[in-house]
């Protein structure tokens, strides 16, 4: 039986409860949720492309009324040491939201290349199934499309597990039905995928 992730239990408002708790993010989430734990008030969140890190952050931000920096990596290094430091002394907790932690991206700056090393980092990881399956069912409900739980199933198996996979191969689909106006099946899906490299090609003939 396949594991069901669950939506977070504590939304900002109504908008936020589409970001999906599975195994690969519950850690990330337990540690945004306890921010009053962090060793200093600053963090970093890690993930993948359009792993839902920027809506965890807002929520963090409602739920804490702390501030977050989206894309740190690409922000100005002189406005991350500011901001570090003024979460300390505010009290007021700051998290920084990135693809990845340094030194995946260089920090150039050593006081904050020190700071940056003592701070506590929430990661989300890449989905397992249980998570992709979730996610395929929300954005297919969001676009009103019919996914049977047998193409759940079919697609979870054979799509690369990534939070962009999910969203490519739901909008390839989606595309799809529209243009022919057929219903959502596993010949379809297998004949749009293929076409469009999200899963290995049809054999020849």
């Amino acid at each position: 039986m396949r594991q069901i992730a669950l939506p977070l239990t504590w939304p900002a408002d109504p908008r936020d409860d589409a970001f999906v708790v599975g195994a690969s993010n519950a850690k990330a989430v337990h540690m945004i949720e306890h921010w009053a734990t962090w060793p200093v008030r600053a963090a970093l969140l890690v993930g993948p492309r359009k792993s839902g890190r920027s809506l965890l952050a807002r929520i963090f931000a409602a739920k804490s009324g702390g501030t977050i920096i989206d894309d740190a990596e690409r922000r100005p290094e002189p406005e991350l040491f500011h901001a570090w430091n003024r979460a300390q002394e505010q009290r007021r907790p700051l998290l920084m939201v990135a693809e990845a932690a340094p030194p995946h991206w260089p920090v150039a700056l050593p006081d904050l290349r020190s700071r940056l090393a003592a701070t506590p980092i929430a990661a989300i990881e890449p989905p397992d199934d249980a998570l992709v399956a979730a996610l395929l069912e929300r954005e297919f409900a969001r676009r009103g499309l019919d996914a049977r739980p047998d193409l759940i199933d079919w697609l979870t198996t054979r799509i690369e597990r990534s939070h962009v996979a999910v969203m490519r191969t739901v909008d390839a689909l989606d595309q799809e039905v529209m243009e022919r106006r057929k219903r959502l099946s596993i010949p379809l899906a297998r004949m749009t995928l293929a076409s469009a490299a999200l899963i290995p090609p049809l054999p020849e003939p």
